[in-house]
């Protein structure tokens, strides 16, 4: 049993904040509106989930095609372009996107994206903050899983939290809930008395200047059934660390014991 885990602090920019047509860093241009408000928590965290309500979308391709997170190829080397666009999923959440069991060269593909917003917000979200001050309102998540009969491959990338700072995450067992315990325990592989990155999914990551982050974890056993639910991020890296906010996240196995 394997596993590999990548830790970069910046990459390009995060997909689910960019609007076709927008200069990118090629152009010697960049659009200052991809800055996430660090105004108050709630009232930041209210208005972008009103504003995606009212139609403006998460992700790229959300009229036509799911977002490439990997610069023009999905997980595994799947062309990111073989996924097609599917309804925003999450229970009614509108800040939420998602490509969900998607058939990707012999294996499945899926993406979840959001926004983070603290529990009991006026407009509901499956990303929860329980610290806006290292997980603001209003930042936002993407994560993608590409599963197939070798293993299994899990990425993150996050907009608008603390510059210049290490947070750690990992995959939960449960849903997020209005508690943070509710996600329950590390998922692990095998039932283990120990937290280590062989046996789970570790996803620590260090913003950059902008507060951006990525991290991708590969392991060549998949998930169980229903096992998967969400990401927690920590306050800090390594094995445990307060929780600071929450991903519902519809992972799913590769079909393989």
């Amino acid at each position: 049993m394997t596993a590999w885990m990548v830790r970069t602090g910046r990459g390009p920019a995060h997909p689910i904040s960019r609007r076709r047509g927008t200069a990118g860093r090629e152009g010697g241009t960049r659009s200052r509106s991809r800055r996430v408000s660090r105004a108050p928590g709630v009232l930041v965290g209210t208005a972008a989930l009103l504003a995606l309500a009212s139609g403006v979308g998460v992700a790229d391709g959300t009229g036509g095609g799911a977002a490439d997170v990997s610069g023009g190829h999905g997980a595994h080397g799947a062309p990111a372009a073989e996924v097609s666009a599917h309804e925003p999923g999450g229970g009614g959440d509108p800040s939420r996107t998602d490509d969900v069991g998607v058939a990707v060269g012999g294996g499945s593909w899926m993406r979840a994206a959001g926004v983070f917003s603290p529990p009991g917000s006026f407009v509901p979200s499956d990303a929860l903050t329980y610290d806006t001050g290292l997980v603001p309102a209003g930042a936002r998540i993407e994560v993608t899983q590409f599963a197939d009969p070798s293993g299994t491959r899990v990425g993150a990338r996050l907009r608008g939290l603390v510059p210049g700072r290490a947070y750690g995450m990992h995959v939960h067992t449960s849903p997020c809930g209005a508690d943070p315990a509710a996600a329950g325990p590390h998922y692990q592989h095998r039932p283990a008395a120990t937290a280590d990155p062989v046996n789970e999914v570790w996803l620590d990551f260090r913003t950059d200047e902008e507060g951006d982050g990525r991290a991708e974890a590969l392991h060549g056993w998949g998930f169980r059934e229903d096992g998967a639910r969400s990401v927690i991020i920590h306050d800090r890296q390594g094995g445990a660390g307060e929780r600071s906010a929450c991903f519902t996240v519809p992972f799913g196995p590769h079909g393989r014991d």
